[in-house]
């Protein structure tokens, strides 16, 4: 795993939430790969604190399914993803953000817009030189920065919490496709709705992107049986 922090993390009341936040961030990102154990030893090492706010944060994750605990060797991993939590993920993520889409629209000004344009210029930018960290970064940066204008708290956080499940299994689609073999995305469609406030175009634009690329993990997942 790399959390690509730079300094310790402040030693402060806030110490546990923001080891949760890297940790999470590096679950999003795809920089936990799957089926690589790490120890909480090794993770506080990295972050430059000692191992009880790694352990409250673990434990965190470790509820919202995002990372499992090996009994006998108390080390961390991401989940394995079958086939059938991947058809779940994928009918959960098309449930809800689509839905969130839909309801940012109404909400969408310039500033959004002139946001997301930079945004996914990122995503293009990390395309075309395979930066894969880049990649993982500016596409959740995308989504997220549409769906907070959606004005719907628990919707997100259901979001979040699916991205923090697939998000290393994104990284592995990119390994194995490369940048060439991932589809194009919806994003220039689903600007092109928040510009007229078309909640339904939002939606069917968000709803094609996740579909096109959960077909791409599901090929990924059943190449590597």
């Amino acid at each position: 795993m790399s959390t690509q922090t730079r300094k310790p993390l402040a030693d402060s009341l806030a110490v546990h939430d923001q080891v949760y936040e890297a940790i999470r961030q590096a679950l999003i990102t795809g920089r936990i790969a799957p089926g690589v154990g790490v120890s909480l030893r090794s993770l506080a090492a990295e972050l430059g604190v000692s191992p009880m706010p790694v352990r409250d944060a673990v434990r965190r994750l470790s509820a919202e399914r995002a990372l499992e605990i090996n009994p006998t060797n108390k080390r961390l991993s991401v989940p394995s993803l079958t086939a059938d939590r991947l058809d779940q993920l994928s009918q959960a993520r098309l449930w809800i953000e689509p839905e969130l889409a839909a309801r940012a629209a109404p909400h969408a000004d310039a500033a959004l817009l002139k946001r997301l344009r930079e945004l996914d210029a990122a995503v293009d930018d990390a395309l075309r030189l395979g930066d894969v960290d880049a990649y993982m970064t500016a596409n959740h940066d995308f989504h997220f920065a549409l769906y907070a204008r959606a004005e719907a708290e628990v919707l997100l956080a259901m979001a979040g919490g699916l991205w923090l499940q697939i998000g290393p299994f994104m990284r592995v689609v990119f390994g194995r496709v490369g940048a060439d073999g991932l589809v194009a995305d919806r994003h220039a469609e689903a600007m092109e709705a928040l510009k007229t406030r078309d909640a339904e175009a939002a939606r069917r634009a968000i709803a094609a992107d996740l579909s096109e690329g959960m077909d791409k993990m599901r090929m990924a997942v059943e190449a590597g049986r």
